[in-house]
């Protein structure tokens, strides 16, 4: 059995879910709930807000957003 391994934003989702102890689905439901904000805007609520790094604010403001422009 072959492991696919996730590209760009993905990639981090293991990480973040272990490091912050919430599902990816928890992230994303925030992050839409800022809509009208800018990405940079999100990822600095995240990490005053949520205490997230930067990195994973960044990945997961970048796929929720763009995965809102795929709907």
């Amino acid at each position: 059995m072959t492991e696919t391994k996730s590209k760009g934003p993905a990639s981090y989702f293991p990480s973040i879910e272990k490091t912050y102890g919430k599902p990816i689905a928890y992230w994303t439901d925030l992050i839409r709930q800022q809509s009208g904000k800018k990405h940079m805007e999100i990822v600095g609520w995240l990490k005053a807000e949520h205490g997230l790094g930067h990195g994973h604010a960044n990945a997961l403001v970048a796929h929720t957003l763009a995965e809102g422009n795929r709907r």
